[in-house]
């Protein structure tokens, strides 16, 4: 039986890339063995549901978040919460407070994207990992 993974984009990227990568990723299923779902949290949950609502959801699923809001590990609470519901979260941090360029988001989620499929494969959840624009995926403790 092939291992499933959910990959959730956040809302707080655009649910087109979730759309993309999800296609691009399914020729790929096959020569991986595995099954990757990318799908936008905004599209499956609702545009606005708050964080405390989709993380036990998205932690049911043993799901992966790709998210902006690192405010989800410095909040006691919410880092709490994706831990105890078993989600491994990949944050993204901009290169500025207004956020990435949607085109130097989209190159980054590409570039990053064979190191995000070992990560979920070679982790077991909860996990977070970090990223920069400049800088790859590591592992916070």
């Amino acid at each position: 039986m092939k291992k499933h993974y959910k990959i959730y984009i956040d809302e707080n990227l655009p649910s087109s890339l979730a759309k993309g990568l999800h296609e691009l990723q399914q020729p790929q299923n096959i020569r991986d063995g595995i099954e990757i779902e990318v799908l936008s949290i905004k599209e499956v949950f609702g545009q606005g549901d708050p964080d405390e609502d989709w993380i036990p959801k998205v932690g049911a699923e043993k799901g992966i978040v790709i998210t902006q809001d690192f405010r989800i590990q410095t909040q006691k609470h919410q880092r709490e919460l994706y831990i105890d519901n078993g989600v491994g979260i990949l944050f993204l941090n901009p290169p500025s407070a207004s956020g990435f360029a949607y085109w130097d988001m989209v190159k980054k989620l590409i570039s990053e994207w064979e190191d995000i499929k070992k990560i979920i494969r070679k982790n077991k959840t909860p996990f977070a990992f970090r990223a920069t624009a400049r800088t790859k995926f590591q592992k916070m403790e």
